[in-house]
């Protein structure tokens, strides 16, 4: 079987994108593996269907590099947004549904993209001390050491990521250092079980908890990562955070056609 396929990537998260609109396309957990894989197939920290919706612009199903269909992915839903409309699916606006969830996104005039996440309760952030965990789309650890700190973070990340607490449902686990008010993030994603160059929902974790974290006012951030840099606006009431914004570029990587059985 033949299919079809683009791959995008937003500050280094990469991904291969798949219009599923005639929903004749689909891939087993393995197939999927075999196109993620590095060596042996496409390679990718993941692979997004776009397919129809009864009343959004468009559903958005992600698979982590592991096969299995997870949560929101934040630098996916800005790379699928630049895929409709570099397909004429849609304009430089829309609104889709991924994970259950509505989100919308608008392409810029510089061909960045913003999406707009959901809004984070503050009773649902468990923090301790230095370290957060919260749900931004998915599950984060978020836990800030000293900028030129040496921390191992393949090996701490995976640590954490598979210890008994949550190896069950899994998490994802940041590490933040603050410079000049700008922080400089590296992630351990679940699914990829390995560190990526930039990771979207991390990237809003890791914002949100710094605004906990800090004793100034703020509602904007530039975070820094492996894959290039991003940026988080929101607005922080008694209650929760609203208005969150995911800003960066995206690219088209290539477009291609890939033969599944000369993978599996």
């Amino acid at each position: 079987m033949k299919i079809s396929f683009t791959k995008y990537h937003g500050a280094g998260n990469d991904f291969i994108i798949i219009d599923n609109r005639m929903k004749n396309i689909h891939l087993k957990e393995c197939e999927i593996m075999s196109l993620c894989h590095r060596r042996f197939g496409i390679g990718a920290d993941g692979l997004i269907l776009l397919e129809n919706d009864d009343i959004l612009d468009f559903k958005m199903r992600y698979y982590n590099a592991d096969g299995r269909e997870s949560s929101m992915c934040g630098n996916g839903g800005r790379c699928i947004a630049a895929f409709a409309a570099d397909n004429n699916i849609i304009n430089n606006q829309t609104t889709f549904i991924a994970h259950e969830m509505q989100y919308s996104a608008k392409i810029n005039k510089d061909g960045t993209v913003k999406l707009k996440m959901q809004d984070v309760l503050l009773k649902n952030i468990n923090r301790e001390g230095d370290i957060f965990i919260l749900d931004t789309g998915s599950p984060h650890y978020v836990m800030f050491y000293d900028y030129g700190g040496k921390i191992d973070f393949f090996i701490k990340g995976k640590e954490i990521r598979n210890s008994k607490r949550f190896v069950k449902e899994g998490i994802n686990v940041n590490f933040v250092a603050i410079k000049n008010d700008e922080l400089y993030l590296t992630t351990y994603e679940r699914g990829v079980e390995n560190l990526t160059y930039s990771c979207g929902t991390g990237t809003v974790a890791a914002t949100l908890s710094y605004a906990l974290l800090s004793d100034k006012e703020i509602n904007s951030c530039i975070i820094n990562t492996l894959g290039g840099s991003l940026k988080v606006y929101f607005k922080q009431s008694e209650t929760k955070f609203s208005a969150i914004y995911l800003e960066a570029a995206t690219t088209k990587v290539f477009h291609g056609c890939v033969e599944i059985n000369a993978l599996s």
